[in-house]
C-alpha cells in the first residue's frame, strides 16, 4: 500500500512513492509550460509508478501558492500560473481515478516535515525558509503551523527589500545567477550552481552577485528574528543543500542584530533534514493528517 507524491516548482515536478514508511522512487520532470502538458506528465508519470507497487491509496500534493486544500483550490500567483484559480483538487481526483487527493502549499509541506521527522522536532517555535525558484516560508508556533486566516501565513517572499523588490526577487540564486548573466552578455548563461562554482573559481562577478544573494537573505532573516525571535530557522530548497550557507547567513544576520542593537537575540539556522525531498514528505503528513481512514502500512 502506497501513496504517489507530487511536488511542483517552477523548474521542476519532483517525485517518489511513499511506502513501509520511508519515501523512494524520488526523480522529477521538467515543469511542463502548459496545463495540458502537466496532466500528461502527471498522468504518465504516475502510471509508471503505480506499476511499481501493489496498491496505489492516494495522491499528495505540494504546491506553490495560496493552496486551500478545503475548497480545492489555489489563489494567488507563482512560478506556474496555469495551476491558479479552478477546482484543481476536484481536476486530481479525476485524472487519478477518484483516488483520496490532498493539497497544501509548498513551504508549509516543509514545515509539516520538519516537525514530523526533521529538524523541527525538538523545538516549539520555528521558521522555515524555502530557498527556490522563488521565496516560501512557514510559521510554526507551540509546534502547530500557522496558516493564517487567508492562508498566506509565511509568505516571506512578498516581505519588501527595497523600493520596488521583494526578497523572492532579489534573494533567489536563480535571480542572482539572472543578475550576473545580463552583466555578461558575451558569456554563456550560467545556473545557480554554476554561479558558485564560478565564484570559488575567482570570478569577482560571480563573487559580487553571491554577496548580494547574502545580504539579501540576511536582511529576510533580520526581519523575521526580530518579529518572531523564533526558536530555530530552518532553511529549505535545493540551495540549502550548501554546507556553509548556515554559518555564512547567521554572521552576516548576527552583525544586523548587533547594528540594531538587539544582541540579546539568538541566531539558530540549520538546514532541512531531507534537503529536496521535505516538500515530498511533508506533503506524505498533510495527506496522512486529512485522510487517516487510508491505511499506508
Amino acid at each position: 500500500m502506497a501513496i504517489v507524491v507530487f511536488d511542483f516548482g517552477g523548474t521542476s515536478v519532483k517525485y517518489g512513492v511513499w511506502a513501509a514508511d520511508e519515501l523512494t522512487r524520488q526523480s522529477a520532470f521538467t515543469t511542463p509550460a502548459t496545463w495540458t502538458e502537466m496532466q500528461e506528465k502527471l498522468q504518465t508519470t504516475f502510471t509508471a509508478l503505480k506499476n511499481t507497487v501493489d496498491t496505489v491509496n492516494g495522491v499528495a500534493f505540494s504546491l506553490p501558492g495560496v493552496v486551500d486544500n478545503e475548497k480545492g483550490e489555489i489563489r494567488g500567483e507563482s512560478a506556474i500560473p496555469y495551476i491558479h484559480n479552478f477546482p484543481i483538487k476536484a481536476a486530481f481526483s479525476e485524472m487519478f481515478g477518484g483516488l483520496p487527493i490532498a493539497l497544501e502549499n509548498d513551504a508549509n509541506c516543509a514545515a509539516l516535515a520538519e516537525l514530523w521527522q526533521g529538524s523541527a522536532q525538538d523545538v516549539n517555535n520555528a521558521l522555515v525558509i524555502a530557498l527556490g525558484t522563488g521565496i516560501g516560508g512557514s510559521v510554526i508556533v507551540n509546534r502547530q503551523l500557522v496558516r493564517g486566516r487567508d492562508l498566506v501565513g509565511g509568505e516571506f517572499g512578498y516581505m519588501k527589500l527595497g523600493p520596488e523588490l521583494t526578497w523572492s526577487q532579489m534573494g533567489t540564486v536563480v535571480n542572482a545567477a539572472n543578475r550576473y548573466n545580463t552583466q555578461n552578455p558575451g558569456g554563456m548563461p550560467v545556473t545557480g550552481k554554476q554561479l558558485f562554482d564560478l565564484a570559488a573559481a575567482g570570478d569577482v562577478l560571480a563573487q559580487n552577485e553571491l554577496n548580494k544573494f547574502y545580504d539579501y537573505n540576511a536582511q529576510g532573516l533580520f526581519n523575521l528574528i526580530s518579529s518572531f525571535n523564533p526558536d530555530r530557522i530552518i532553511l529549505a530548497g535545493g540551495v540549502s543543500a550548501r554546507k556553509d550557507l548556515p554559518q555564512i547567513l547567521a554572521t552576516r544576520v548576527n552583525q544586523l542584530l548587533k547594528w540594531a542593537s538587539l544582541t540579546a537575540a539568538t541566531v539558530d539556522i540549520q538546514v532541512s533534514r531531507f534537503s529536496n525531498d521535505a516538500n515530498l514528505i511533508g506533503a506524505v503528513k498533510n495527506f496522512k493528517d486529512w485522510h487517516p481512514e487510508v491505511t499506508l502500512a
